[in-house]
């Protein structure tokens, strides 16, 4: 809604004094060139410039965008600088308090303000995957007939969570989780700016790194917990704020890890040797440990896809499908909410039967095949669909499994050098065993002679 009286009083009292304001607020860029990341999103002709101004109008005008991307990647700060470095009208509504009679105040307010004074609407809807079907139905004449630019701000899968027409009718733009070095430069920036701290505190490395930890890419936490240890420090009168000051702040320990360094690989192995011994309580310590430390969830993803194939394997077929939807998961929601599918998939797979036996399976045959151990395909094995393929005798004399009672030939598949290696020795480990009665039974069949 457009403010009130009440709102725009306080927003002028804001700008007169700013000091009155969290660090997070007085530290939002005024123009898209302080914005910190996304530059990807900030190149010159992109939506968002010429939201802005920075381009032609007309029937080239600005397309209405979806933002989306993770809590603290400046969805509210972008459609910030657009309000005030616009010529157009600003209006913003939360999906969070908004309902179809706010929207549609909104759209007739803008209609009259494109026909009476020419003056475009620029509406920011924040959270619309809060909105239902019909809610975000009401936004559609509006934005097809550009009454209102629509910016609209999601943290959730806008595939999943807004309407099909209302997606074919904006441009969808997503925002990257801000790095360590996007962070440094905005605290950089807030402990030196006349409108942040003025360098009345310094930050050590070590108590940066750790806020680094903490905010996880978020840069609204990274302010926040700035801004109470600032002033925590000052209050002790200490020039400069202390891990020890941080930690008390925030109540949250620096745990001992480098994500570039020897802590990473330790604590990975840790987690995934844990997993191997179906030690779920260690296991899940160590997992604390990594999204305490703010490693990359998808990083911890891909090492319990390799363990669910490493040291499972068939023993409990359902553990790779769970891992893997463990790794789709938190690629669509992220931190904080990405920890609790973390320890699901944790929890199954130190908890499943175990069996190494696909890794073993494939080490033999790929060393076989370093040693040279390959040879010809048999000719009746090879492709006999092409003209002269009968001339060379490929595919001759094939027996077509299906064509036989019990579904299985016997025929030589394997080339002549490795004929008789069985490389896949199942164990009878949970849901293995079935496999491990499937391979005698076929091995039986197919004449096979072990070597």
């Amino acid at each position: 809604m457009e403010p009130d009286l009440f709102t725009a009083a306080a927003e002028e009292r804001q700008e007169k004094d700013p000091a009155g304001s969290p660090l997070a607020v007085r530290m939002r860029p005024r123009t898209l060139d302080e914005v910190v990341g996304q530059q990807h999103l900030l190149k010159p002709g992109s939506p968002l410039r010429r939201l802005v101004g920075e381009g032609s109008g007309g029937p080239a005008g600005p397309s209405s965008v979806i933002l989306w991307g993770p809590p603290g990647t400046g969805k509210t700060t972008l459609a910030y600088v657009v309000s005030k470095a616009t010529n157009k009208r600003f209006v913003e509504l939360s999906a969070i308090t908004a309902g179809v009679k706010e929207v549609r105040a909104v759209i007739e307010g803008a209609r009259r303000a494109t026909g009476g004074f020419g003056k475009e609407t620029v509406l920011f809807l924040d959270e619309i995957h809060r909105f239902s079907k019909a809610q975000q139905d009401s936004l559609l004449p509006a934005v097809e007939n550009r009454w209102v630019t629509l910016i609209a701000a999601t943290t959730e899968n806008p595939y999943f969570s807004v309407i099909s027409p209302l997606l074919s009718r904006s441009l969808l733009l997503t925002l990257e989780p801000l790095t360590d070095d996007d962070l440094r430069g905005l605290l950089k920036r807030a402990l030196s700016d006349e409108r942040g701290l003025k360098d009345a505190v310094a930050l050590p490395e070590d108590t940066e790194d750790h806020l680094l930890r903490i905010a996880g890419g978020d840069a609204r936490r990274a302010l926040t917990a700035l801004e109470a240890a600032a002033g925590a420090a000052l209050d002790k009168g200490e020039p400069e704020i202390s891990l020890t000051t941080l930690e008390e702040t925030v109540d949250r320990a620096a745990v001992k890890y480098d994500r570039d360094g020897d802590q990473h690989y330790d604590v990975a192995s840790a987690l995934i040797k844990s997993i191997r011994g179906s030690d779920v309580d260690a296991a899940l310590h160590y997992l604390a440990r990594m999204i305490e430390a703010g490693e990359d969830p998808r990083f911890i993803a891909r090492r319990l896809m390799i363990s669910a194939s490493e040291d499972i394997g068939l023993a409990d077929p359902n553990a790779l499908p769970i891992a893997v939807a463990a790794a789709q998961a938190v690629a669509m929601i992220g931190f904080p909410e990405a920890a609790l599918t973390l320890s699901h998939a944790t929890i199954a797979l130190a908890l499943a039967p175990k069996s190494n036996a696909a890794t073993m399976a494939i080490g033999a045959a790929m060393e076989d095949v370093r040693k040279g151990l390959a040879g010809p395909v048999p000719p009746h094995l090879r492709d006999g669909h092409y003209k002269g393929a009968a001339k060379l005798g490929h595919a001759q004399g094939y027996v077509y499994p299906h064509d036989l009672p019990e579904g299985i030939a016997e025929q030589q598949y394997a080339p002549d050098a490795i004929k008789d290696r069985a490389y896949y020795e199942p164990t009878r480990h949970g849901a293995e065993a079935r496999y491990a009665d499937a391979v005698e039974w076929t091995r039986k069949h197919l004449g096979r002679k072990r070597s």
